[in-house]
């Protein structure tokens, strides 16, 4: 167990020593690599419906964060979607400031405004993440040089999920998986990208996976392919609270919804449907968990529920001592 905690620490090192060497710390101009002569300055149109240019009016003297996204996804958008937000909880004020969030859309046809704006709002994006469509062959373009774009028939979802890093006056550009560790990307974005000379490598190791090392399986599998969504006993997300979820569903359910949500879906399974409608349709992605992994994570659904439980009784408890041992004291002596 040991050596496979450390071959997973150096495994994470190492991605993350990868990662900081894609970064260029050339500061850029107009006319260098990395400026208005290398970004296309396409016409794109906001969820507001205004009309922007990419490199003039979106990332030219900013700090950006960018990724591409279609709302009729099944699999990685609305998971890259959620991790996004928590990213953007957790830099607070800073976006919309001197950081700025910008999702493109690349089903421009079925993508309105309207559509791209009701997204946005089904994963409570706030001020400062821009959601953008435009023409098609704009877009490829854009992805293309952009380094985002892959082929649509090599995955499930028609692309994969990246996340492009970029500080514009700096020159720094790099990509990221877009379903990483939130507070590992919002390191990356507030600290490395803020500022080249300025960077802090040793924070690092908090903000990484290998932090989660000392978790069990169930609760790690819970925070990187859950959390984004939804919590246990701290309230509702973006999905349901799934404190006691074990007590209220069947274990054949379960399997089917944290492996086959689509196919529930599909079904009109009529808890499936309530919770859409509850939840404003957000599409639970397939995340293609193994059976093994899907035990785990129900296990520690059960676990949590238990441990929250006893927390509760106990509290319960002590306020009920607590109350019984004030009025004994307040009773006058004869």
């Amino acid at each position: 167990m040991q050596k496979k905690r450390r071959v997973r620490f150096i495994g994470t090192s190492l991605l993350l020593a990868f990662a900081l060497a894609l970064l260029i710390s050339r500061p850029s101009s107009a006319d260098s690599r990395w400026g208005a002569n290398y970004f296309p300055n396409v016409e794109l149109t906001t969820q507001d419906g205004k009309t922007v240019h990419f490199y003039d009016d979106l990332i030219k003297g900013k700090i950006v964060a960018i990724d591409l996204i279609y709302t009729t996804c099944q699999y990685s958008c609305p998971l890259e979607t959620a991790r996004l937000a928590q990213v953007q909880k957790i830099l607070g004020d800073r976006v919309g400031k001197d950081i700025f969030f910008y999702s493109i859309t690349i089903d421009p046809a079925n993508d309105t405004p309207a559509a791209l704006k009701a997204y946005a709002k089904k994963f409570h994006a706030g001020p400062g993440w821009t959601f953008l469509t435009g023409k098609k062959e704009d877009i490829d373009f854009l992805s293309k040089k952009l380094g985002l774009y892959s082929d649509p028939a090599a995955t499930l979802d028609g692309h994969t999920p990246h996340l492009l890093l970029g500080n514009e006056p700096m020159g720094q550009w790099m990509r990221n998986s877009a379903l990483d560790n939130p507070r590992f990307l919002s390191q990356m974005i507030g600290d490395f990208l803020d500022s080249f000379r300025n960077m802090k490598p040793t924070q690092e190791k908090a903000n990484t996976e290998s932090a989660s090392l000392n978790l069990d399986p169930g609760q790690y599998l819970f925070a990187k392919k859950c959390g984004a969504c939804h919590t246990v006993g701290q309230g509702d997300k973006i999905g349901p609270d799934l404190m006691g979820v074990t007590d209220t569903r069947n274990r054949d359910w379960l399997m089917r919804k944290i492996q086959n949500p689509e196919q529930l879906l599909a079904e009109k399974d009529p808890i499936t449907m309530a919770l859409a409608e509850k939840y404003g349709h957000v599409t639970m992605p397939n995340l293609r968990v193994a059976d093994e992994d899907a035990n785990h994570l129900i296990g520690y659904l059960v676990s949590q529920t238990s441990a929250l439980n006893r927390q509760a009784s106990a509290a319960k408890n002590a306020a009920t001592k607590a109350a019984g041992g004030g009025s004994r004291d307040a009773r006058p002596n004869r």
